[in-house]
């Protein structure tokens, strides 16, 4: 994690291809002082990991619509971990089932935003935890 300026890479794994509310995350993101790649739509696992190292970044957001989350979000957790990417801050949004969050959280996804959240919560929870990472809370 370098510097002041947070990078986040906002990735859309899986085969959704609605991609409004990652788009509107990523400008909030960016006009809140944020470093944001975007992915694109239809990303695997894979890709994802290789973009996160590749563009060294310190949050890795990903939005889900399709109900895959419980299949797709741990390959890219795990990915992360054996690309020394283990202290990443991972954040998820997009349609997640309340009985899914614990899961989630327990794999390592650090916050959960459902449609409606405001996009000053979710660079607030970024802000935050970024900061406990650096040290500087």
């Amino acid at each position: 994690m370098a510097g002041d300026t947070i990078r986040v890479l906002v990735a859309k794994p899986g085969l959704d291809g609605h991609d409004r509310g990652a788009k509107v995350v990523a400008r909030a993101l960016r006009d809140a002082g944020m470093e944001v790649i975007y992915t694109g739509i239809r990303q695997t696992p894979e890709m994802i990991v290789e973009t996160a190292l590749q563009e060294d970044v310190d949050v890795v957001g990903l939005s889900i619509l399709s109900g895959a989350h419980l299949e797709l979000f741990p390959p890219i957790i795990e990915g992360l971990k054996q690309k020394g990417l283990g202290d990443v801050i991972v954040v998820a949004g997009g349609i997640i089932p309340e009985e899914d969050r614990p899961a989630l959280k327990q794999m390592g996804i650090e916050g959960i935003f459902g449609p409606g959240t405001s996009t000053s919560d979710i660079i607030e929870f970024i802000k935050k935890a970024y900061a406990e990472r650096q040290g500087r809370t």
